[in-house]
């Protein structure tokens, strides 16, 4: 149990990343981690999650209205780790994120859980997004006139789900569309061919835009930040036009199913939080780390929170809560609002442009940070060490890269968005509760060490960040208990076999 409970100093970490072979190129200010912070976070939550959310389904309750209220909540929670995430960003400046901070403060065994418990955020998270990238972008193109193959575009859970609703006398265009994917596939040994081909193309994209580089990684998504942002902004305006006071007050009134919808909501919409903590995952990237990483994280928060709230607001205020829980809730809320065709037309457009630049931003983010996970691990030695090469040209981790990309993308070509968004919530929300974990551990265990940003409010901001995700994973569902129990035996069978083994800590005077 000692051997399984040491811990790695953060003195050693550091000194470990300045090694010439692994060290990577720090070239990231706090404007450009606020950006990945905002590239990361509005996405597939904003543009997707949000509609199930206020409407619920048939096995939650929708909290109606009051989903502003859920992302208060839900912004709260967020808001207590990170402050916790910010201290240990810029104390610890390494990439890794929650797996380098758990090594620091809890020890290996729980760095590994971590870290194999954030490939569910970070690789499983951007299978969701993926997938909800390529429906928004058939949405774009057909404002074109452009129709893809249904069997091109979906995956099989999707298509035959639709074939059952039509047979039940669901007539809507998009359920139609999936369905005619069974129909219309190729046959392979008389089995359809169905799979989400334009998900698999942008996370190649995405693959080789990292793999050429972090700067010019981040200037890519930088830009498709200000343009997201500028079409967030664009369907707020648009959408003010549209509001009917009733719409907050009818249809069982402002919070239809109380605390209870809330609070399910709330465990929902985490989705459309998840992604600041990617920030502290280019640390080791970044110029001034103790400086510009608690910057990027709180200010990354801050102003995407204002941004929901105001998406929320006109969203419920343009249409009726209850008929809102489409995978698309904004281009709905358009569409049910009443106002000119041809306006509300050329609104979508927007909306559906905004959604394919917000979700290509994520997935970029995203696939940044789980590389990096490995290859802190890998540097460990709890990962086999090609994990660990940087390449000699652009100096980023390009193997992990590559593979992360693969992973995601075949996933993705197959996967139901439904089953993965849950997973990806306990996931993330046992990884901020960890750190939180860690935060209070070592500032018992080191009470004097240098820290040039100090969480706020010891040690209650921890504790209440602890108690926060764990109350938003009391509401998620049992199956994704289950699921997330296996993942979690997993990976720890893993770690006895091949970390434990040859863990470069064995040992060690920090042991």
């Amino acid at each position: 149990m000692h051997q399984l409970l040491a811990r790695k100093s953060a003195d050693r970490l550091l000194a470990e990343s300045e090694a010439p072979e692994r060290r990577l190129k720090r070239a990231l200010g706090r404007w450009d981690l606020t950006a990945l912070g905002i590239g990361a976070i509005i996405g597939a939550g904003i543009f997707a999650s949000t509609g199930s959310a206020i409407a619920g389904d048939a096995a939650r309750l929708g909290a109606g209205p009051a989903i502003v209220l859920s992302f208060l909540l839900t912004a709260v929670t967020c808001g207590f780790a990170a402050l916790c995430y910010a201290e240990f960003a810029a104390m610890v400046p390494i990439s890794g994120s929650a797996y380098t901070y758990a090594y620091a403060s809890l020890g290996e065994l729980v760095a590994w859980i971590i870290g194999w418990d954030l490939i569910i955020e970070y690789a499983v998270g951007n299978i969701a997004v993926a997938i909800s990238w390529s429906g928004h972008f058939r949405e774009l193109i057909s404002h074109f006139g452009l129709t893809l193959p249904a069997w091109i575009a979906t995956d099989y859970r999707s298509a035959f789900d639709a074939v059952k609703a039509v047979a039940a006398g669901a007539g809507d265009p998009n359920t139609l569309f999936l369905a005619s994917a069974v129909a219309d596939a190729p046959r392979l040994f008389g089995l359809p061919i169905i799979a989400n081909l334009p998900a698999v193309v942008i996370v190649a994209l995405v693959t080789v835009v990292l793999v050429i580089g972090i700067r010019e990684s981040a200037t890519t998504n930088t830009i498709m930040v200000l343009i997201k942002v500028a079409l967030v902004l664009f369907f707020v305006v648009m959408g003010a036009f549209f509001l009917k006071a009733e719409n907050f007050t009818a249809h069982g009134g402002f919070a239809p199913n109380g605390f209870k919808g809330i609070s399910t909501a709330a465990a929902i919409i985490f989705f459309a939080y998840i992604g600041f903590d990617a920030v502290s995952t280019a640390a080791e990237e970044t110029k001034d780390p103790a400086r510009n990483m608690p910057f990027g994280i709180i200010a990354s928060l801050i102003i995407c929170t204002v941004l929901y709230i105001l998406v929320a607001l006109v969203m419920t205020g343009m249409a009726p809560w209850q008929r809102l829980g489409t995978p698309e809730p904004m281009i709905t809320a358009l569409q049910l609002s009443g106002g000119d065709p041809k306006l509300l037309a050329f609104a979508r457009f927007v909306v559906a442009l905004g959604a394919v630049f917000a979700m290509a931003s994520v997935l970029l983010v995203f696939q940044l940070g789980q590389p990096r996970i490995f290859f802190s691990m890998a540097r460990d030695g709890l990962l086999p060490g090609w994990a660990a090469k940087v390449h000699p040209r652009f100096r980023t981790p390009h193997v992990t890269t590559i593979l992360t990309g693969v992973f995601v993308a075949v996933f993705a070509a197959f996967a139901n968005i439904n089953e993965v968004i849950d997973l990806t919530n306990i996931g993330t929300l046992f990884a901020f509760a960890i750190v939180a974990g860690g935060v209070l551990v070592l500032h018992v265990r080191e009470p004097n060490r240098p820290r040039p940003f100090r969480t706020p409010g010891m040690p209650f901001t921890p504790v209440i960040a602890i108690v926060a995700c764990l109350f938003l994973m009391v509401q998620l569902p049992r199956v994704t208990w289950l699921r997330f129990g296996l993942w979690l035996v997993a990976g720890l069978v893993l770690y006895l076999a091949y970390g434990y083994q040859h863990s470069r800590l064995r040992g060690s005077a920090d042991a």
